[in-house]
């Protein structure tokens, strides 16, 4: 136990003691008022600590001499026998039930009507609990048990409170943009008031403005808590309780307080609650919203690439295997805060295998768990031989997937970043008919570029809520620029359509979310690739921010063979297949691959080697399915 423990522990033994004298002997009368034991007036501290809990608490609320020494007999009451007994003992002489206020105007000195006020501190911070069931005079009073605690020297946060708030402990690491911001711009920019500060931090980095918050927090000698948006209280006495203890915990703890409404637009419960609340108060938005009054605004985004290669070579400055190359990937795959920055770089500074693709992996798997509520992942296995396509087309996707590896060397080194960061990211239409090759083309590019592959979900995504859709396709598109994905827009024409003349309310917001599409597509970072059967249905303004276009034609006759020899896996026995004949067949590449994949169970059905006769059976069963007739020619020679 410390010293100041044991000092207030002490000091509350005395005062007790003096509130009994105060009271009279047991079965005896009242001691007379004006003979105040001295242990009840307030005595500067002599030992060089910290104030006892009661003085604290005194100044912290400007407590009348009278107030403390009611505030004291509650307690003593809660803590001390005796003084429970005596009060019990009045009570039976016709003062209603332990302590009252008459009982206080009868005994304790310095008695004022006005510590009974409902704007006075002892009500107005419930300090004291008054039991409505009874008149003002004649109620039970009872102590508030966090000022209980507070008094026996414990200091927490109020457990009322607890199930709503997130403790933030010191920041690890800033950015040197954040700090600057935290350390210089904002305390130069605030009042020397602490209960007027006030800030609101918008952008796309939440951790970083909690970073921030917390460092606030920590130069003035405070804790930081966090209320998230979801976990706002009602309007009502929910929210009513909330802020009056909230405004006792700032000067209790003492504490600032951030509200963090990152995943979604503040309600109005929430706004007047940032309103109401007395400062030091921070507020945290991905968007500007609407200004909130009397509040400090800046901007706190993710740094750019130029400043994730600076975080990650400090962050992985110990470990001499992590290259320029290697940084250079890092910072333009990834798009992260200081402090996610920081945790990842810690266990690969003891990596010994794996190296910058263990790294990469690390960082994707941090992106995936906000993706994948969205979108589909796809390991993408396929590679370069996989894809049989015409040489333009082949040379277009080497080429995509050059320019995604140079984008640090000519966005940042070469300085076209500097001229605006609208479509500095990678946006691609595949077209074409349906088995032609695009999502086993997006599958390459993705297995190259070591990205994960993410099929968006339309059923996920399009919401007929209004604002829901667009409030989805910003996490998505947040999600994948955080790391290293390739977001897959299948069937494209379903999300990317034409906008429509406005006839109702429908076509209006149909034409919202086209727009907020178009505006958000302009300026993702990452790379996104849109698959059509219909080219013609898009919207046409997605043209200007398509990077590449490639054109999926159905293979030829030459190509088709191509395909048939690559199709068979090395391991599934087959007799003699002829894939010159086999490409007379008129299909696309998926319909190929299903026939052998058909061919396979049949043969695997009859303990046999897969043969033409097996082939054929299965191209039967493919243009049946596909509502097509199979002409003679094309299948001559097989069997």
């Amino acid at each position: 136990m410390s010293t100041w423990t044991e000092h207030n522990k002490a000091a509350m033994v005395r005062e007790f003691a003096a509130l009994r004298r105060l009271l009279g002997e047991p079965d005896g009368d009242l001691a007379p008022r004006h003979e105040v034991p001295e242990e009840l007036e307030v005595q500067p501290d002599q030992t060089g600590e910290s104030p006892l809990a009661i003085d604290q608490l005194s100044a912290l609320f400007r407590l009348s001499s009278f107030e403390r020494h009611l505030l004291l007999l509650c307690a003593g009451v809660e803590m001390e026998s005796a003084l429970a007994e005596r009060c019990a003992e009045l009570a039976g002489r016709g003062l209603n039930g332990g302590v009252t206020f008459t009982l206080a105007m009868a005994v304790l000195p310095h008695p004022h009507w006005s510590a009974f006020g409902p704007t006075a501190p002892l009500r107005r911070e419930r300090l004291l609990e008054v039991d409505a069931r009874h008149g003002l005079t004649s109620a039970p009073l009872r102590i508030d048990e966090r000022i209980l605690h507070f008094l026996a020297g414990v200091n927490r946060l109020d457990q009322r409170l607890e199930p709503l708030l997130q403790r933030r402990e010191q920041a690890t690491w800033l950015y040197e943009q954040h700090w600057r911001l935290a350390t210089e711009t904002l305390p130069s920019e605030l009042s020397t008031d602490q209960a007027e500060w006030r800030v609101h931090l918008f952008g796309d980095d939440p951790e970083a403005q909690e970073a921030m918050a917390a460092t606030l927090a920590e130069r003035t000698g405070r804790t930081l808590h966090i209320l998230r948006l979801e976990d706002t209280p009602a309007p009502g006495v929910e929210l009513e309780q909330f802020s009056t203890l909230w405004s006792r915990e700032t000067l209790l703890l003492p504490a600032m307080l951030m509200l963090q409404w990152e995943d979604g637009d503040a309600t109005g419960a929430a706004r007047r609650l940032a309103e109401r609340l007395p400062g030091p108060l921070l507020v945290g938005t991905r968007d500007p919203q609407r200004p909130l009054r009397r509040f400090v605004q800046h901007e706190v985004n993710k740094a750019g690439p130029r400043g994730q290669r600076e975080m990650w070579q400090a962050a992985l400055a110990a470990d001499a295997q992590h290259d320029a190359e290697t940084l250079d990937q890092l910072a333009q795959q990834f798009r992260m805060s200081a402090e996610t920055i920081m945790r990842l770089a810690g266990p690969a500074n003891h990596a010994k295998d794996g190296g910058e693709h263990a790294l990469a992996q690390t960082c994707r798997a941090v992106a995936r768990p906000r993706l994948e509520t969205l979108a589909q992942r796809i390991v993408p296995s396929a590679t370069w031989q996989d894809l049989v396509l015409p040489e333009p087309q082949m040379r277009t996707l080497v080429q995509l997937a050059a320019q995604s590896r140079h984008r640090m060397t000519v966005y940042e080194k070469w300085g076209f970043a500097e001229r605006g960061r609208r479509g500095l990211g990678m946006s691609v239409l595949f077209a074409g008919p349906s088995g032609t090759g695009k999502t086993l083309a997006a599958e390459v590019l993705a297995a190259e570029l070591e990205l994960d592959l993410y099929r968006i979900d339309l059923a996920s995504v399009v919401s007929k809520y209004i604002g829901e859709t667009e409030r989805n396709l910003r996490q998505l598109f947040d999600a994948a620029e955080s790391g290293g994905s390739l977001l897959l827009f299948d069937e494209a024409d379903a999300l990317f359509g034409k906008r429509a003349e406005v006839k109702d309310s429908h076509d209006r917001y149909a034409n919202i979310e086209v727009g907020y599409l178009l505006q958000r597509m302009e300026t993702f970072q990452g790379i996104a690739i849109l698959t059509t059967n219909m080219k013609a249905s898009l919207d046409k303004s997605f043209q200007r921010r398509l990077r590449f276009q490639v054109d999926f034609p159905l293979p030829d006759e030459v190509q088709r063979q191509a395909i048939w020899a690559r199709v068979f896996p090395t391991a599934m026995p087959r007799a003699e297949v002829f894939p010159e004949r086999l490409a007379s067949l008129n299909m696309p590449g998926g319909s190929i691959r299903n026939i052998a994949l058909n061919a396979a169970f049949l043969a695997a059905e009859q303990h046999a080697e897969v043969s033409m006769q097996h082939l054929l059976e299965a191209t039967r069963m493919e243009a049946l399915k596909a509502e097509r007739p199979l002409v003679q020619q094309e299948i001559r020679g097989w069997v």
